[in-house]
């Protein structure tokens, strides 16, 4: 049995990491949360790798949030992500650690990579303005990875996944990503009886949607790799617009009302869909058809809601 820490084991991705590692059963599984750990605190993250001993790592803890977030926080999103990758990585490699995932983020790209985007399009060209300072940490996080192994010849690799959503997301009304944001908008709008909701921009930029249980099941799939690529795409090839996904949230939540856009908020990235080839070489597909996985996560909402869960 594989001794294995998985990092952020409470959010969104933690948590479906964890339970894809208790449905494999093949692991013994460390966590810390943050009061037990710092992992912006580097003396701290070294003794406890050195201490715990794990034989991987999954990279799976990070500081994010929406355009909204991204936007006003920079500094906190640039510091605290730079800080965790630089401090997981080196302390693995300390620790004797022979294999880490790290887990970064479709918005390393550049905004206008060609689509869908191949991993080889990295640094090509400008970057999206509003989440700059998070791409930036994420793509060091994933060259600390690549360049490590290159020096030291450990198997520290990383899966670059699309814009993720389902249990265990954040609702926040101001810092979430699109589907949440969305959920609760619409719902709120429907308890209310309002006419409309408004969406922020214009509605045509496009997006890919990848259920945070498939993200799961692809980081397991890769750590059975034995020579996996440096850095991987986790997608589902296909995307829709901000408009389109608007009206499928709408459908599930059962709001009736006019969805309206608001063009004087910013758009983002004209368009974000992954070029999925590389992984799916490897045998890796999706599983979950995303009308289903968008239902489950209202479901997940309501009962957050029900509970006065924190991440509302």
């Amino acid at each position: 049995m594989k001794r294995l820490f998985i990092s952020g084991h409470r959010g969104m991705v933690g948590s479906a990491l964890v339970r894809e590692a208790d449905r494999l059963g093949d692991f013994d599984l460390i966590t810390a949360s943050r009061s037990e750990l710092d992992l912006c605190d580097q003396c701290a993250v070294f003794d406890y790798l050195s201490s715990n001993k794990p034989e991987a790592v999954i990279i799976a803890a990070a500081k994010v949030g929406g355009i909204h977030a991204n936007s006003t926080y920079p500094a906190d999103f640039i510091y605290e992500n730079l800080t965790i990758a630089a401090n997981l990585v080196e302390g693995s490699r300390r620790a004797g650690v022979k294999r880490v995932l790290f887990l970064g983020s479709s918005c390393i790209y550049p905004k206008l990579a060609p689509q869908p985007m191949p991993e080889d399009c990295l640094l090509g060209s400008q970057l999206e303005p509003t989440n700059e300072a998070y791409a930036i940490a994420k793509i060091a996080g994933l060259k600390l990875c690549q360049h490590y192994r290159a020096q030291h010849g450990l198997l520290y690799h990383s899966a670059m996944p699309t814009n993720l959503y389902g249990p265990g997301d954040n609702y926040h009304p101001e810092n979430s990503h699109v589907i949440p944001a969305l959920i609760r908008r619409f719902h709120e709008a429907k308890e209310r009886g309002d006419a409309s909701v408004t969406i922020w921009g214009t509605g045509t930029p496009r997006r890919e949607f990848l259920h945070v249980d498939d993200l799961a099941a692809a980081c397991f799939h890769l750590m059975t790799l034995d020579n996996p690529p440096d850095w991987v795409n986790v997608g589902t090839g296909e995307d829709l617009t901000i408009l389109e996904l608007a009206q499928l949230v709408a459908a599930t939540t059962g709001f009736a009302g006019d969805i309206l856009t608001d063009p004087s908020k910013p758009d983002g990235t004209p368009r974000k869909l992954l070029d999925i080839s590389k992984i799916a070489a490897t045998g890796w597909a999706p599983a979950i058809p995303f009308e289903d996985g968008l239902a489950a996560a209202y479901q997940d909402f309501k009962k957050s809601l029900a509970a006065g869960g924190a991440r509302l």
